[in-house]
């Protein structure tokens, strides 16, 4: 056996949330941008992105980061967010995972105490700024896009719980954000399988509900996740993001919690300066500011500083047989729940 055509991928977690990093041996891509070649992933070749993220590789909770060149001149680099559903523009956890990775490993050169990375996605331009000692990112700081509201307080009709209200924000991905008791839930270890389940029951009824699209990126025209929360007296935010094909966010969620920030804005509860601790389901933290405000398309939109850590904790080598009967994996509902059809 040889590893002549294989992947090198870097094990890769934040707060708990899985986001490997693959960082050699993937194919060129078509596309003259990040966002091409997204698309093209999504729209015209999927191969790598299934063989990546389902069985027998990965499990239901895997996500690996393509790194990739960056297209534009003022980047150090790049990635694409895969998933098992598709592949996402930008994560705020994964963004965190990819800037420690190419630190740590010396694909960047790290300055102490703090070196910036400059990451071009499909979402645009993200620039870090991890604080740096004795090799190590202590913590990476994320400017992430300009977040904004779509619709506040949206009626969103279920048959399982009568009408509820969410607000439906961009953060990077578009979200409908839900408070759990809507639903009858806490966001508690115990209750991670109904908040998942009730996750995707919602975001297939907000396909025919809500529409979106992005005012200067179209084709961004989804609401990606549904995200739980609970709002806090202290002005914190616990909170639970829910994946295709059912499972729960491990990490606070960045471009959750950016998306909260504008919420939180245009409700007139934040202003620049403003910082809101986001906590997992887990107990991890993100700590969330809020840098200024600006537009999108004419929407009132804010920066958002999204800061958390990464850790490294293993490699791994896939081997690609061109003989192999399940190159482009497979999943099973008994660990990836009854919406694996959906995938």
């Amino acid at each position: 056996m040889t590893f002549e055509n294989s992947l090198e991928i870097l094990l890769v977690h934040c707060q708990g949330e899985s986001g490997n990093v693959l960082v050699g041996g993937a194919p060129e891509l078509p596309g003259a941008t990040i966002l091409e070649k997204m698309n093209f992933l999504n729209d015209v070749d999927n191969s790598l992105r299934l063989f990546l993220t389902r069985e027998p590789r990965a499990q239901v909770v895997h996500t690996t980061n393509l790194l990739l060149p960056p297209c534009r001149p003022d980047a150090d680099a790049a990635f694409i967010v895969l998933q098992p559903d598709t592949a996402h523009p930008m994560s705020g956890s994964n963004c965190i995972c990819v800037v420690t990775a190419l630190l740590e490993t010396g694909r960047v050169k790290m300055i102490e105490p703090e070196t910036v990375v400059r990451l071009d996605t499909a979402a645009g331009l993200i620039v870090a700024r991890a604080r740096c000692e004795g090799g190590r990112c202590i913590s990476v700081s994320l400017d992430n896009v300009p977040a904004f509201v779509v619709e506040l307080d949206a009626a969103i009709e279920t048959p399982q719980w009568g009408l509820i209200r969410g607000d439906i924000a961009f953060g990077g991905v578009f979200y409908a954000q839900v408070d759990a008791d809507q639903v009858g839930l806490r966001i508690v270890p115990e209750a991670a399988r109904g908040l998942a389940e009730a996750g995707m029951a919602i975001k297939a009824l907000l396909k025919d509900q809500i529409r979106v699209a992005h005012p200067e990126i179209p084709s961004l025209n989804e609401i990606a996740y549904v995200m739980f929360r609970e709002r806090h007296d202290d002005g914190s935010v616990t909170t639970c993001t829910t994946l295709k094909p059912g499972r729960v966010d491990r990490s606070p969620c960045g471009t959750g919690s950016s998306a909260n920030l504008a919420i939180l804005h245009a409700r007139g509860e934040l202003k620049t300066g403003d910082r809101r601790i986001s906590r997992s389901i887990i107990g991890g933290t993100f700590t969330a500011e809020m840098l200024g405000e600006t537009t999108v398309g004419g929407r009132p939109a804010v920066l958002p500083r999204i800061t958390g850590q990464g850790y490294i904790f293993g490699r791994q080598e896939l081997r690609l047989d061109p003989n192999d009967p399940f190159s482009t994996g497979f999943a099973l509902s008994d660990t990836w729940g009854p919406q694996v059809g959906e995938l």
